[in-house]
């Protein structure tokens, strides 16, 4: 059965892993308060499945847990893993009147930290995902044990030109995002012989954004201008950190793999061969393997590469 706060189209995902994660998903109330702002409740999105060394991932921009179907169930044999809806992402709430920033992300983030775990915990953090990591262990070092980022943003990605989008261009701009993926559907959809694997893929990727209030939230984000003063603050990260990238990459490219593995002190770069921007998606069982070593191991990476 799927949670009733799940657009219909949920039905029509036929992968299992796509299925099973979808069916795993509820909604916990968060509290959160902001600046100058009445506490909010926001009914969030989450999985958590297994036991063990908690760790929590984090998703990409225009996403939602449900990218991480592939690793999810590899992760739950060794450890207590959780999957979270970020703020204004995913089937996490849109609550009228609440900004989507960075600032609000990591409040929310922090207070689903506090509710759920309440124990250091590993970040998970994919393209986007990885900035939410950095930002929320350089606020709260103590909340995090170590972190993991999947071809992160941080160097680059963000959106330093969307406070400048004003009405109707913004919506002009997160229109868009749901056009090239409904065009993609029909087109796969039209051959002969659809790919079941590929259009289940672009389904998941759509799901999302059935949901009420998905558009206000993206455009909201995106005129704050994301993560585009996070780069010189990378360097203060003191956690032990691995980095993977898909040695294809063609989203942000591969320069700043080298980057964060210069920036931060104690990181491990290891290339995810025959993989794109999505490693966990296209190479699942060798992210996993990688992760479970970084996270059984003792030592500080000390700048290695792989």
């Amino acid at each position: 059965m799927f949670a009733s706060f799940l657009p219909a189209e949920v039905r029509l995902l036929t992968h299992p892993a796509s299925v099973d994660l979808a069916q795993r998903i509820e909604r916990r109330v968060i509290g959160i308060s902001l600046q100058k702002a009445a506490s909010w409740q926001v009914a969030t999105a989450c999985v958590c499945q297994g036991n063990g060394v908690p760790v929590l991932l984090l998703h990409g921009f225009d996403s939602s847990l449900l990218e991480f179907r592939q690793i999810l169930p590899l992760l739950t044999n060794h450890c207590q893993v959780w999957a979270i809806d970020l703020l204004g992402f995913g089937f996490t709430e849109r609550v009228k009147g609440m900004p989507i920033n960075p600032s609000s992300i990591k409040r929310h983030l922090y207070s689903f930290w506090q509710s759920a775990i309440a124990q250091p915990v590993t970040l998970i953090g994919a393209s986007m995902g990885g900035a939410v990591a950095l930002d929320f262990t350089l606020t709260h070092p103590e909340c995090v044990s170590k972190l993991v980022l999947i071809d992160s943003v941080g160097f680059s990605g963000s959106f330093p030109l969307g406070r400048l989008l004003v009405a109707p261009f913004d919506w002009l701009a997160v229109e868009w995002l749901r056009y090239r993926k409904l065009a993609a559907l029909n087109t796969v959809s039209a051959l002969p012989n659809p790919d079941p694997i590929l259009t289940d893929t672009i389904r998941c990727s759509l799901l999302h954004q059935q949901m009420p209030g998905w558009n206000q939230a993206i455009a909201s984000f995106t005129q704050s201008g994301g993560y585009s003063e996070l780069a010189p603050r990378i360097a203060q990260i003191r956690h032990s950190t691995l980095i993977l990238w898909g040695e294809s990459d063609d989203v942000l490219g591969t320069g700043d793999a080298e980057r964060f593995r210069g920036a931060i002190a104690q990181s491990k770069l290891v290339w995810i061969q025959n993989s794109g921007h999505v490693p966990h998606l296209g190479q699942p069982k060798a992210t996993v393997e990688q992760i479970l070593a970084f996270l059984l191991s003792s030592c500080n990476p000390c700048h290695s590469q792989e």
